[in-house]
């Protein structure tokens, strides 16, 4: 298994955080939120990651290079790519792969990437995404799918969603999924692929603390919401 982490947005709405400091970056409990997905990719048994990059991408270069565990593979974007086109521009480092994961790397959760890739050799589906209940699904990918898990709809951020059932920015990909790839880029996962994929992939609810961290306000919630979450686990 391989992982590709897409980490190389601006982080505007971080700001003045991510003046000096990249989004994926961002320390929770003094820990960067990139660290904490490569120990995950770890504990899963992910063998190699690549992460892509843009903003202050050198910050990124010296945190990977002074890290030990899990190869990483950095990709650097003069001009972003989009979701959907970093995957498209990286294919041949999934290619030897029957299956990779593809993680947002903006969002915190204490849901493991194992289950989500144990979920996705249940069946032979192109693809498995995490899914929550959002209070906000118009700002989401909100998606349907039927009593067997199969994804029968998927909506980028509508203005009336029909559901509250939302993309977690999750996945695991087979191979397949080339074919259903964007031509062109910038493309995103959301807006390009997905739509593509209503009926070849399967959706699987996920438990435990979810956040994107993507503005202020969550990222200082997250800080004692994540720790009082991985507190609650230990304890369990």
């Amino acid at each position: 298994m391989k992982a590709i982490i897409l980490a190389a947005g601006l982080g505007t709405r971080l700001r003045p955080i991510t003046s000096t400091t990249p989004k994926c970056l961002v320390p929770i409990n003094g820990v960067p939120l990139l660290e904490l997905w490569l120990r995950d990719c770890e504990r899963a048994g992910v063998e190699a990651v690549l992460v892509n990059t843009h903003y202050l991408a050198d910050r990124v270069e010296e945190f990977v290079a002074a890290r030990r565990g899990v190869p990483v593979t950095l990709a650097y974007e003069p001009t972003l790519l989009g979701s959907a086109g970093t995957i498209a521009s990286n294919w041949a480092f999934v290619d030897d792969a029957e299956s990779f994961l593809v993680v947002y790397a903006d969002n915190l959760t204490t849901f493991p990437l194992s289950r989500l890739i144990a979920f996705h050799a249940t069946h032979g589906r192109v693809a498995s995404m995490a899914l929550f209940r959002s209070p906000n699904p118009s700002a989401c990918g909100v998606v349907e799918m039927d009593a067997s898990g199969l994804v029968t709809g998927f909506w980028e951020k509508p203005e009336n969603p029909p559901g509250n059932l939302v993309n977690a920015g999750l996945y695991v990909f087979r191979r397949q999924v080339r074919e259903y790839m964007p031509a062109e880029v910038p493309a995103d996962v959301g807006r390009s692929l997905m739509p593509a994929l209503v009926g070849r992939s399967m959706g699987l609810p996920i438990s435990g603390y979810f956040v994107d961290i993507g503005t202020l306000e969550n990222y200082y919630n997250a800080q004692a919401g994540y720790a009082a979450a991985c507190r609650a686990i230990e304890e369990s």
